[in-house]
């Protein structure tokens, strides 16, 4: 008996050494990173997921693809023993953007929600609805008066460039929350599925101010998108698109392909896989 107690002693001293020195690792893994900020932008399929984590930890989820999907990525990226995510931001309603929210809501404890201006009478809504009321988050709608400070003693932030109020009149995806997250020298354009309408507007309201070094294409790649207008005033290094492979909308459309490599920027998509940025604020970094 007292053998068997003293072998199940060592059996907890060797994991306790084990999951220390797991620790240990990953503390001087992220010690590495130093004042990098880390933005993936996901392989889910026919859809929109971009996890952004800060130089101090801290982290946003934008969008959640169309299912489940995300939990992997998510998974595959953050700490195994980290089980919080400081924000998530819908861009809009639409199932390829909030599908996978109710899993990512019941599996991590979310801190604060920037949700968007709009609204569906669908299942998934409804049940993305009910997670984020049951979360007990704070809750705000996001709209062109905020900015989300993220990291202040690095200085990255994101600007909430659309909407400036109620968008209800709007589609679905003109009625998406736009963002520019930016630390530095380096802006990220986010966009969700606003159109060439919306992105109008914005060269309107912003003009230069819209210039970023990463543009993730409008709409999934969609020709209602990206305007020649608006990539020439971004004026991008790279552009990401999220689509799935083969998908039934044949996105990304040819004449945005086309646009974009006239305007000498570089392309990447998700279906081959998540694509990771890292940068210090001066220069950027493809994983």
């Amino acid at each position: 008996m007292k053998n068997r107690s003293q072998q199940r002693n060592n059996f907890f001293i060797f994991l306790f050494c084990i999951l220390f020195g797991i620790g240990i690792l990953l503390f001087l893994y992220k010690k590495q990173q130093g004042d990098f900020l880390v933005v993936s932008f996901f392989n889910v399929g026919q859809g929109d997921a971009i996890f952004i984590e800060a130089p101090n930890g801290k982290q946003v989820l934008v969008d959640a693809g169309p299912d489940t999907s995300v939990v992997y990525e998510l998974g595959s990226t953050m700490s195994f023993w980290d089980r919080t995510i400081d924000i998530i931001i819908p861009t809009h309603a639409d199932k390829d953007h909030i599908g996978g929210f109710p899993e990512v809501l019941n599996r991590y404890k979310i801190l604060a929600v920037y949700d968007s201006q709009s609204s569906s009478t669908t299942a998934i809504y409804e049940e993305y609805n009910k997670e984020i009321t049951e979360e007990e988050s704070i809750i705000k709608k996001a709209t062109s008066e905020d900015t989300i400070i993220l990291d202040q003693e690095h200085g990255v932030y994101i600007r909430v460039l659309f909407p400036e109020g109620d968008v209800s009149s709007l589609e679905r995806n003109d009625a998406s929350t736009v963002l520019q997250l930016v630390y530095g020298d380096i802006e990220f354009m986010l966009t969700g599925d606003a159109g060439t309408m919306v992105e109008e507007y914005l060269v309107y309201l912003y003009g230069e101010g819209l210039s970023s070094e990463v543009l993730k294409a409008g709409h999934h790649g969609s020709k209602t998108s990206t305007s020649e207008k608006f990539l020439s005033v971004v004026n991008p290094d790279y552009v990401v698109i999220s689509a799935g492979e083969d998908n039934r909308y044949g996105h990304p459309h040819q004449e945005v392909i086309d646009l974009i490599f006239a305007s000498g920027a570089k392309i990447f998509e998700t279906k081959n896989g998540t694509i990771q940025f890292f940068t210090d604020g001066k220069e950027l970094f493809l994983q």
